[in-house]
């Protein structure tokens, strides 16, 4: 797959200072990450709830982070379909397996198949097709308030074509990492909008692109990925998300395959992640100069990108007098910037 190199050949310098910026970053995480393994722990299992809301958001399902951790715990939540909840938990599960098994699992064809079947294994829908390439076109539409499909914004690879594509882009992905040619987030990058171009299963390309991409980042050394949401980045820019993509699909298959407008955004996402990373390398301090509440409070803001007082109030059961109190000396200490006013006001690292 020759098209596959030359798309990262030509690169902006916007392109290499964000990797440059990413891999300073995973420096110093790998030389000896300061958190307690009590505070890694819980902003694992926080990252586990915000991601798989975020990412089942992304593909129009209606749980917030507070609906999926009550039920995750059990809770009995009726106000959602059945498919929300089959797919958070498909998603939520098979994350924390990757988070916690990723040096055993191969990057192989039959383990992204066998990804799929485990991604959708609650899902009664797609009984038929788990772990299986597609059988008929998947074209991706828009829809309409209601869920109901309006058009078509994107054509994918043809079914018949799938199986050959994904053999030589899984090939292609194997050999240029080992190769160590080029740069492995331009490598990652480039499978991601591949897999999304050819939408090789009937179902959960989008959700199955992202726990495969915190795979192979975890496989290539960037060990923060469990701990800051990239899910939720993606989210909370979604209209950037699916431009870029576009932009650059577009181009595909032609003459001048181009595809900067997503390495662009894909390393974007990738940055903040590592830059919200290494601001929790200071919070085993906090934890000698934080009162408990507060250090509740803090650790709510550690892992999301921006997050109302309600939202803090709701997650972690402190008083709303308390969490105003706190944020305004997270405010004083420089760690935390507030964003807006009135009920709209957001907090954010």
């Amino acid at each position: 797959m020759a098209n596959l190199t030359k798309r990262i050949e030509n690169i902006t310098p916007d392109i290499l200072s964000k990797i440059a910026k990413i891999d300073e970053i995973k420096g110093h995480w790998s030389q000896g990450v300061n958190l307690s393994p009590q505070l890694l722990g819980r902003l694992k299992k926080s990252v586990l709830i915000t991601s798989s809301g975020a990412s089942t958001r992304i593909e129009n399902s209606r749980m917030s982070d507070e609906d999926v951790e009550k039920f995750i715990k059990g809770l009995n939540i009726n106000k959602f379909r059945d498919r929300d909840k089959q797919e958070v938990q498909g998603y939520y599960e098979l994350l924390e397996n990757v988070f916690e098994s990723w040096k055993t699992i191969p990057f192989s064809e039959s383990s992204i198949k066998h990804l799929h079947k485990e991604l959708l294994k609650y899902a009664e829908k797609d009984a038929r097709h788990r772990g299986d390439y597609k059988k008929i076109e998947n074209d991706v539409s828009v829809f309409d308030a209601d869920g109901k499909p309006i058009g078509v914004v994107f054509e994918t690879t043809r079914a018949y074509l799938a199986p050959k594509q994904m053999q030589e882009l899984v090939i292609w992905t194997q050999e240029t990492l080992a190769e160590k040619k080029y740069h492995s987030l331009l490598i990652i990058g480039n499978f991601v909008v591949e897999f999304l171009k050819i939408h090789p299963f009937q179902d959960g390309n989008g959700r199955l692109s992202r726990i495969l991409t915190n795979l192979l980042l975890l496989k290539l050394g960037y060990g923060f990925v469990p701990y800051v949401s990239h899910e939720k980045i993606i989210e909370d820019s979604k209209s950037e998300y699916y431009l870029a993509l576009r932009k650059s699909q577009k181009t595909f298959e032609g003459k001048k395959e181009n595809v900067a407008n997503w390495l662009e955004y894909f390393l974007g996402v990738l940055e903040k992640q590592a830059q919200m990373a290494i601001k929790m390398l200071s919070a085993e301090r906090m934890e000698t100069i934080l009162s408990p509440n507060q250090l509740l409070v803090w650790n709510c803001l550690l892992g999301v990108s921006e997050i109302t007082a309600g939202e803090i109030v709701k997650k972690t059961g402190v008083l709303r007098p308390t969490v105003n109190q706190a944020l305004n000396r997270l405010i004083e200490m420089k760690k935390i910037e507030k964003i807006g006013m009135g009920r709209t006001t957001r907090y954010r690292k």
